[in-house]
């Protein structure tokens, strides 16, 4: 059997369903292929579940604390199956959500495994999607534009077998029934450190290793710092610098047991699980790319700063093109490449004004240059950084760990990276964005009236200590 759409989306992930919903905005006929659930990586085995339990960790950890507010909370214990049970909860009531938009949208949802095809009777150029049902029947889908949205999967290191019961991934680690004693966590990127925040607050003995001289080595070295500092503050271990030997990885009734090779020598370390963070890889096998012009550098679909790949009729977002793997950066490409096949004419794509978030105690967040980028790009900087613990919203909530850092080039005066590490950053990094995005100067973002007392104030005071006018600091 074979339909025709205008826009057909191999792909039911953030940033296929987001596509799907802005091309049928557009009056396009929408259909999605999709072999799993509505949501993909981010609803189901990312975004959302991890945070829900990063939520119950960061809640046990207060309560644990709560003397110093005037609460005494005696005996305060963990259930880590009710843990689990709300993370559940929350994901099926969003996926529930999902599956509406698509009815709302009048967007067709074909549950199957998709595999793109070449030329055909069916159509003279590729793109036709293959569908291979659950009942075993298949058809055919023929679009006008093809969005690619497969997503990614946790990766390995070469010669280190993930098992499930020992050595995790990300994915096996959301579904634990019980939280180990120990565990190792190998990569201290934005997985790994969110996992180490979430597991201490838990109770849980962590050791993250690192191969790179820090931890997120993507993000401002101030914040890097600081973040290791705070870490094993709380009981972390770390080691950065560090080179996990796969040939050494011993699994059995008393744990995991592995060497990692430092500067300074061989040390063996052991746990009672050890979770495997070292990045995540495209899905881009078995999709029919081969009968395509697509093309794969690095292992990631190859596109434009409009989403199109070699192909102009066939697009790619999301994961599966590298980059800011990130579901705000895959909603936001699927919208430019539904409307750019829609005719429209979108703004083109800036990575780097991609806010960055990491959920870890305390929040991470970031736009922009580094300090070390902006400066090997030749600019002319000045920089104001400014610490929480002075400011009276930190006092109150009692968390002061951190700092605001604006990075400005001194002759245009334009903002270049904003780099927050403290309280509840997430929810204000956008505030730096719409100013990157708008041109503003710190002065201008300086002059917005930000509400006291508030944790957003450090901004405001921090993009004036750029040309040295804050007040209170």
């Amino acid at each position: 059997m074979t339909h025709n759409f205008d826009v057909v989306v191999l792909g039911g992930g953030i940033g296929g369903y987001t596509a799907a919903i802005r091309a049928a905005q557009l009056g396009k006929s929408v259909a999605i292929v999709e072999q799993d659930k509505l949501g993909g990586t981010c609803l189901h085995r990312g975004c959302i579940p991890s945070k829900a339990l990063l939520r119950s960790a960061e809640l046990f950890a207060a309560m644990k604390e709560s003397e110093s507010y005037g609460i005494l909370a005696e005996g305060v214990k963990l259930d880590f199956n009710k843990v689990q049970t709300r993370k559940t909860a929350i994901v099926d009531q969003l996926h529930s959500g999902v599956q509406y938009l698509m009815k709302k949208n009048k967007i067709e949802v074909f549950r199957g495994k998709g595999c793109i095809i070449g030329p055909s009777i069916f159509s003279p150029r590729s793109g036709t999607v293959s569908v291979e049902q659950e009942d075993g029947e298949y058809l055919s889908l023929v679009p006008n534009a093809l969005i690619i949205a497969t997503g990614s999967r946790p990766r390995s290191l070469p010669g280190l077998s993930i098992d499930g019961e020992f050595l995790l991934s990300s994915d096996d680690a959301l579904t634990m029934e019980a939280l180990p004693a120990s565990m190792i966590i190998i990569g201290g990127g934005v997985i790994g450190v969110e996992w180490a925040s979430m597991l201490s607050d838990f109770g849980v003995q962590v050791t993250v290793v690192e191969y790179a001289p820090r931890l997120l080595p993507g993000e401002d070295e101030d914040v890097s710092r600081e973040l290791e500092r705070l870490l094993k503050k709380r009981g972390v271990t770390v080691h950065t610098g560090a080179k996990v030997l796969p040939e050494t990885v011993r699994t059995g009734a008393g744990g995991v047991t592995l060497s990692v090779e430092k500067k300074n020598g061989t040390l063996e370390l052991s746990a009672d699980k050890a979770l495997v963070c070292v990045g995540r890889q495209a899905n881009v096998e078995g999709i029919g790319l081969e009968n395509t012009d697509v093309k794969i550098e690095n292992g990631f679909i190859r596109v434009n700063d409009f989403m199109q790949t070699a192909e102009s009729h066939i697009y790619a977002v999301g994961d599966c093109i590298g980059g800011v793997q990130l579901a705000h950066a895959a909603s936001h490409e699927g919208i430019m490449a539904a409307e750019h096949a829609a005719g429209r004419n979108p703004h083109g794509y800036a990575a780097h004004r991609v806010p960055r978030c990491v959920y870890s105690r305390p929040e991470i967040a970031s736009v922009g240059w580094t300090e070390r980028q902006a400066a090997e790009q030749g600019f002319e900087l000045k920089i104001a950084k400014l610490p929480f613990k002075p400011l009276s919203k930190a006092l109150v909530y009692g968390e002061t760990d951190g700092f605001i850092k604006v990075i400005a080039n001194k002759r245009s005066n334009d903002i270049l990276g904003v780099h927050m590490i403290g309280p509840h950053v997430t929810d204000f990094i956008s505030e730096a964005a719409l100013a990157q995005l708008l041109e503003a100067t710190p002065w201008e973002v300086g002059q917005t009236i930000h509400p006291h007392p508030t944790l957003s104030e450090l901004l405001g005071e921090a993009m004036m200590a750029v040309d040295g006018q804050s007040i209170s600091f």
